[in-house]
This record gives C-alpha cells, structure tokens and sequence, in this order.
C-alpha cells in the first residue's frame, strides 16, 4: 500500500524539485513527521531535511503574533469588558465567563473568515432590535441593557482585538487576520522558497486567501487527496469542499487539479459490527485486534480511531497483552483524573464561606485515595479516626478546630485541606500548590511505584501556576466560586500527553489525528448519529441565517468535515472494521450513522454487517451457604456459653447466615452518622427514660400522684438521654425535632395510659425494670452448657396477674403476639417472631425462679397504644372465632421449650450448614 504522502514526495521528486528546499505545510504537526519518516523512501542520496510546519506555525509566522490560551483570552477580555461598560451593568467575571465564551468563537469564525467586522456586528444589533420592537416609546431598563449590549459588540471587538495586538499576541482568526495582511510583504521576502501544501481539505477564508496568493505568485504547490467516486457525486459532502476549491480558484483555470486518485473503488474488506453500549465496543475492539495480531503480531499499519475520545480508558483496558508497540497520539483529560475529583471536593466544600463543614464532604476529602496517605503518624491511621468519631458521635457540621482535636498530629493537613481559603483567592491557590507539594513528597518517601500519579501531579501543579500567574496578572478572580468557574474550563482544555513512538506499532488516534495519514487495517469505533457525525450544535451569537448570509460555516459544512475524514480514512486501507453502539441515546449519541447507511447503498464494495450479541454468563442465583467445620463447632460452643439472646436466635429465624456473620464472625453492620435520628436511637431513648422513671417503684404499688409527678420530668430525661445516644447529633431543629417530639409524646401517651388503668381501678405493682437473665436449660444431645440470655424491659404485678412486658417503638398488632402452630414458632419469623421473644423471656424469668406460673406476657407498642398491653396468646384454630388462651403455663413453656431446643440443636447440628434465606 501506497500513502498519500508518498505519492505526493514521488511526484516532487520525478518533478526534479530539490526537497531539501521546500517547506512543507501540512494539517498537524503529527503529519509532518510521517512526512520525514517516508523521505528516505524516494531520496537516492543523503540530503537535508526540509522544512516541515503545520499551517497553524505558518500563520503565526507570517503573522507575527504569538497565540495565547483561551483562559488568559477570557482575562484580556474581561479587561475590554470592564473597561466599556458601566460599572452598575458590569457581570462579575464568573457570569462574564459564561457567555464570553461562546463571544470568542464567533469572534474566531469572523476573522478567519475576513468578514468585514462592523458590518456584521451592526447587523446583529439591528436584529436586536427588531426582536425588541426598538420603535418602543417606553423601553424597560432590561431591554435597554440588552440592547445596549448588542450595540456595544463591535467596540468590545475593536478594543479587544487592539489591545491584544499591543501584546504582539492574539487567538487563532486573529493571527489568521493578520497573516493575510502581512502576506504581500512575506511574499516579497521569500520569493526563493517553495511552499507545498498538502492533505488539505476545508478551508476557511483566510486559508483560502494565503495558498491562493502563494499560487498565483508560483511560490507554491498544492496537493489535494479526493477521490473520483466522492468528487464525482456532486451530492456526496466527502468531496463538497475541494469541489468547491477546483470551481472557484482561479488558479485551476489554467493548472492541473492535482489529485483525483483511484482508490477508494479498489477492493477492500469492510465489516461493520453493532456492538451494545460503550464498554461492548472497546472489549470487541480487543478482540479484533487480538484476531489481527495472529497474522500481523506487530500490527504495524494497523489504527484504532475512537469516534467517542471517551473510549481511550476503556479500549487500552482491553487491548491484548501480546501488543508490543502502541502509540497514542490523543492526550488523556486531566478531568477524568484521580486528582481532579479532590480539587473539585475542595472547591465545592469552600465555594460558600463557612466555619464549619458538612461531614460527607470532609469524609469525601479527607478519604481520597491521594489524602488518606497524609493522616497517617506514628503507625495511627488520623483519617480513620476522624471518620469512626464522626459516626460514633453523630457529628454531622466540623469545625477544623473539632478535627484537630480528634487528629492532633495531622494539624498541618487540616490547615491545608480546611483553613485560610476564604481570605484570598492567592491564599487558596497556595494552599492547592502546598497540597500537591506535600502529596509528591509523600509518594517519594514512601517510594511509590506510581509514576503515574507524580505525572498527575507535575501536570496539576503548571495548571495552578497558570492560575496563579493569571491571577496576580489579571486580579479579576474575587472568590472561589470563580475561581472554581475557571479551574473548570481551564481543566477541560488540558490533557496529559502519552509518550510512544510515534512510528511504530499500534496507533490509537482522535478522527482530526487521523488527518493525511492512511493505515492498511482501520477499526473505527461509536459510528453513531450525533458522535461521526456530530450533528446540530449552535453555540453561537450569530443567527443560522447570517452565518449563511456571510458564508460562515454551519453544521452541514462540519457535517462534511466529519465526512471526508472519515471516507479518506476508508480510501487506502484493505481492512476496514466499523463498530456502532446499537443501544445508543440521547446522551453518548444517537442511531448507526448515516455514513453506515450511505456505504451500504452505494454497492462499491462487499459488506459483512452483523450484530454482536455480548457473551453474558448466566449466573444462576445460588443461595451463600456456610458448611460447619470442627473448628466452627467451637466457635459456636463458645457463643452458646455466653448466652444466646431471644433476639440472636430470632436473627438465626430470620436469616441464618446473618446470624454467622454477627454472632460467629462478630461482623457488626456498619453504621453511618445519623443525620436523622434512626429508629433504634429512638428506641433506645424511650426505653432508657422510662427505666429512669420506673426503677424508684420497684417492689411498690403505682399511684395516680406518682405517675403524675413524671410527667414534667419528661422533657429534661428525653434530652439527656437524646445527649447520651445522639451524641453530637443536633436536635434542636429540621426531622431530629420532630423525633425528639415524638419521643416525649411516646412517653407522656404511655403514662397517660398507666393513669387512665390506675383511675380505673386496676392495680399495678412494680416487679423489675430491665431485669437481667442469664439461665442455663438442659439439653441432652448436647455435651456442653447453653446459656439464654437477655434483658426484659418491666415485670409487673396487674391485679395479681405477673405481665412480661417488652416495649417496641414501632408498629405492633395483636395478631402478632398469637400462635396457632407450636412448630412454626422457629421457622416463620414475620409471624412469629414477637411471640418468641416474650416465651423466651417467660421461660428464662420463670426458670430463674423469678416469677410464678401462670404469667401472662406481651408488648406494649407505642404505635399502638391505644389497643394497650398486646397479650400473647395460644389459639385452638385459624381465623377470627379461634379461642384464645392468654396465660403461660407450664404446659406453655413445655411446649415452647420442644421448639426452642430443637433450634438449638439445629444451630449446634455439625451436618446442618448456615443456609441463606430469601428475605
């Protein structure tokens, strides 16, 4: 295979045209060095390398000027701004930078283009104008500023554009101005020189002015590669440009229109692949490559073009490990890097001036992969600290004081990461230069392997400079908000550079990259509708009709940019692979592309289309089942003996591998820090205020007076034990107020309730508050002792009757507290659970000589108070007109107590696994 660029050195060559005198002028700087790679391959001697710029280089050289970035434009513009308008209508340089943007481009497109600038921006104000009905007698102030903004573009333009070329620097249709201006005047001075374009295809006005002139003065060549079944096909936009060229300048009336080549009809093997969703398409790219490497296992002139640029990561995590040589020429966002999420994280956290900081943000910062290694002294990890005394004590807004009291030693850190970023913006770009400094030296001293991450770095560190720089320049910055506007566009722009050779190997390339270039074997990824091509974007001032009327480019015309890079890709190459998204949407690109669809109806070439279906394994849903071992067998003997608790063993009902983990692997679920007050915080509170309340009554009657006197204890007991379990939580405010409120509502409702018994008549003695028990029950089958253990919330006597009674803060219905079936008492835990806990303290207090048979027990539910003690009961049958038995007996406890060791026994059972339910 043949490259174009060859061709075109070939033909300087059979031309007698000394090389080595030539400037080459061509669409990248990445091209010109394929250039110098193929000179060896037409030069019969050693000679001197000609010189090789891209157009970009040539501009800037006939024009002058130096091009500075698009932020520091964003600064000079500021400046015009300020200075043209008046101060009460001025927008802060966070908004000024949001439309100034979009201003620039069109700035942009009206240089390069060379149109008469006043003329089209008096234009826009007249439509202005028009829109706003100018005629009107009574304008609002809106509508004058507005309008006055309009009228005010060509002088923004003119200060603007004047004051960048006091610099001797300007943006890119600027120089482009300006080098059309100084053209005669190169001219002169280089008559000598020879100048050949090449590879070139769109061309705005500007472009088009300088090879033109160049030609006429025959101080230059040019070379164009189209082919004649796209230049033919006046309806194809592969060749809308050139024919455009050919038809228009003057200088094909009378020179041959060099070239038309023959290629793109030759035959060629075309696949195209419907791959579902992004990650599918890099895997099957993988494949193919991996498939290719059989037969090329360099894969030299082989190309990877990512339509989406988002698919780098993705692709290079699915290559093969048999590629030797890879080079990619797109650079890596420094916005998909590690680093830039911490920087964003600090931003967000300090963009609103505060002493004190929501906990999920510092938690975010200060566990950052690059953070969490800086909190780390004396073999004491300072960030796990910080984050268990966050959760442990409900902190929910930090001061930087509070985390130096937790983190002592990290103090430093802390300044950095919390302190001095509302004072000045320099403070808070010092703080980010500090930050980086301290993280590199840390990766130094710990001799991390990563070199990556200190690239991130070095690249992070120039990108603050320039902040920095800009900043101490410009002083237009006033506040982190802003200064987190610029960060932002700043990073978007910037990329962290692969290094590879360039010449070797497997290139992985953007669709511009690809720009003169031809490989023999090309994969082309997400050829979608909206991504090749990009379809209808108007970020513009300018109206679609004026941009027609002044022939600026559209849509339709990068519609045809997009089109012929991708077709002259296709021209030379003998194996051609194109991969679409099938489940595409609105966001990462639309249906297969029209340049699929166009392929297939032009019945050049012979196509394999097909749909890749993903390879899925199905994964049959299988239930985690842990087999008891010897060794697991003592570790449950040895739980057995410090007791096993009514709600451990409803936990074994509900779920027992929950009960492995919690009670066998002592795995405790992870708590965060309660924002809101939680269920069993709540809980707690109410059953600890009624203990405080109760105890004083042990062994004694309860009287109307005693409860009474309670009641205005309410308030300062709920609180203090809110302190004691909520920790630092606030609840003096937000949803915490309402649960406080409802606690000392659960409470005063429930001695409401003991009042209205005891003015009824009943009498009530007070037996035990949080009465512990810790009894042994005999099982045979088993050679070692199990112990049950657990605490009852209140025993009382009610007019002679013993109750058990269990306090439950949530929803509990008497349906709950009755059972039918004995042996289903240990396996249906929605039904039976509450009627296990209350047996199970029956039977401990009764064995522990604590109460007398017959008892009745039961809960009390604070959702559902209105229904009183929830008694347990036993029914002879299903359905509403069972009879209902409400005391435990002997016979009671014997029955329950079959049940209970046969799920002791289960538990202990070396040949029965702890088995996964379906919850």
């Amino acid at each position: 295979m043949t490259t174009f660029i060859f061709d075109v050195l070939k033909d300087l060559k059979d031309s007698e045209i000394n090389l080595s005198k030539l400037t080459f002028i061509l669409p990248s700087k990445r091209a010109g060095l394929f250039l110098k790679h193929q000179l060896y391959k037409v030069a019969d001697e050693t000679i001197f390398s000609p010189e090789i710029i891209s157009i970009e280089e040539f501009v800037e050289n006939t024009s002058q000027l130096k091009p500075i970035s698009n932020t520091e434009l964003l600064f000079e513009f500021y400046n015009s701004y300020v200075t043209l308008t008046k101060k009460e209508n001025q927008d802060t340089f966070e908004v000024f930078s949001k439309w100034a943007q979009i201003l620039l481009q069109d700035f942009n497109e009206i240089d390069r283009y060379l149109i008469p600038q006043e003329n089209i921006f008096n234009y826009l104000s007249d439509i202005q104008e028009l829109k706003h009905w100018s005629l009107e007698q009574n304008k609002t102030d809106f509508v004058k500023n507005y309008l006055s903004f309009w009228n005010k573009l060509y002088t923004y333009y003119t200060h603007f554009t004047q004051q960048l070329l006091n610099k001797n620097s300007g943006y890119q249709g600027l120089i482009y101005r300006e080098a059309v201006k100084n053209l005669e005047s190169y001219i002169q001075s280089n008559t000598e020189k020879k100048h050949v374009f090449l590879g070139f295809n769109a061309l705005n006005t500007a472009e088009e002015t300088i090879i033109q002139k160049l030609l006429e003065h025959d101080v230059a060549k040019i070379y164009w590669d189209i082919d004649q079944v796209f230049f033919n096909n006046q309806k194809h936009d592969a060749a809308l440009f050139t024919r455009q060229h050919q038809t228009r300048w003057k200088y094909f009336e009378n020179n041959p229109f060099h070239w038309i080549t023959n290629n793109y009809s030759k035959e060629k093997n075309i696949s195209i692949y419907g791959v579902p969703k992004n990650i599918g398409q890099s895997k099957y790219i993988g494949t193919l490559l991996n498939n290719l490497s059989q037969s090329n296992p360099s894969l030299q002139n082989t190309a990877v073009v990512l339509g989406d640029e988002n698919l780098l990561i993705p692709v290079l995590n699915s290559l093969p490990s048999t590629i030797e040589a890879l080079n990619i020429t797109m650079g890596f966002p420094l916005k998909s890097i590690p680093l830039a999420s911490l920087f964003e994280s600090l931003f967000k956290l300090h963009k609103n001036p505060s002493k004190s900081f929501y906990y999920k943000d510092v938690i975010n910062i200060i566990a950052h992969q690059f953070i969490r290694p800086l909190f780390y002294f004396d073999d004491t990890d300072y960030a796990s600290k910080i984050i268990e005394t966050i959760e442990a004590n409900n902190i929910i807004y930090l001061t930087s004081y509070r985390l130096k009291q937790i983190a002592a030693k990290a103090e430093t850190i802390i300044d950095i990461l919390f302190t001095n970023w509302e004072k000045t913006i320099d403070d808070a770009l010092k703080n980010c230069s500090q930050l980086i400094l301290i993280i590199k030296n840390d990766l130094i001293e710990n001799k991390a392997s990563n070199l990556l991450s200190l690239e991130y770095l070095f690249r992070f560190n120039e990108l603050f400079n320039e902040l920095s720089r800009l900043n101490s320049e410009y002083h237009h910055i006033k506040d982190i908000s802003a200064l987190f506007s610029i960060y932002k566009e700043l990073l978007s722009t910037e990329t962290l550079d692969f290094q590879g050779e360039p010449l070797q190997g497997l290139q992985i390339m953007g669709m511009l990259e690809s720009r003169v270039l031809d490989f023999e074997t090309v994969i082309i990824s997400s050829v979608n509708e909206g991504i090749l091509p990009s379809g209808k974007s108007n970020n513009s001032f300018i109206p679609f009709d004026v941009k027609l009327e002044n022939n600026l480019p559209t849509y339709k015309e990068k519609d045809a940019v997009y089109t012929y890079h991708f077709y002259r890709l296709l021209q030379r190459a003998k194996n051609i692979h194109i991969i679409y998204n099938t489940e595409a949407d609105v966001l990462t690109g639309g249906e297969k592309s029209r340049f699929i669809t166009q392929l297939q109806l032009e019945n050049i070439h012979k196509i394999n289309h097909q749909i890749i279906a993903p390879h899925v394994p199905v994964i049959q849903p299988k239930l985690n089942q842990i087999n008891k071992t010897p060794q697991l067998l003592n570790q449950i003997i040895e739980v057995a003996k410090q007791g096993f608790s009514p709600s451990s063993l409803s936990n074994y009902i509900r779920n027992p591998i929950d009960f492995y983990y919690q009670k066998i692997l002592k795995i405790k679920e992870h708590d965060d820090a309660e924002e809101t007050v939680a269920a069993n915080t709540l809980g707690t509170v109410v059953h600890n205020t009624l203990e405080d309340f109760y105890k004083p009554f042990i062994g004694e009657f309860l009287t109307v007076e005693n409860i009474k006197n309670l009641k205005p204890k309410i308030n300062e007991t709920v609180s203090h034990h809110f302190k004691n379990e909520y920790k630092e939580g606030d609840i003096t405010k937000g949803k915490n107020l309402i649960v406080f409120e409802i606690a000392k509502r659960y409470v005063s409702n429930f001695l409401d309730l003991e009042i209205q018994d005891l003015k009824a008549g009943n009498q009530i003695k007070m037996i035990a508050v949080e009465a512990e028990n810790n009894v042994f029950i005999d099982i045979p089958e088993l050679n070692f002792p199990i112990n049950l253990t657990g605490k009852v919330d209140r025993v009382d006597e009610y007019n002679g009757v013993t109750r058990i009674i269990d306090y439950k803060t949530g929803q509990v219905n008497q349906s709950s507290v009755e059972i039918v079936d004995w042996e289903a008492i240990t396996t249906d835990y929605n039904k039976y659970s509450k009627s296990f806990q209350v047996l199970t303290y029956a039977l401990m207090m009764h064995q522990s000589n604590q109460i007398q048979l017959p008892v009745e027990a039961g809960i009390v539910s604070f959702k559902n108070l209105r229904h009183g003690f929830l008694k347990f009961a036993q029914k002879d049958k299903a359905g509403p007109y069972a009879k209902k038995n409400a005391l435990i007996t002997e016979d009671t406890i014997d029955k329950f107590s079959i049940e209970l060791k046969k799920l002791v026994l289960e538990i202990c059972n070396l040949d029965i696994p702890f088995t996964e339910k379906e919850i």
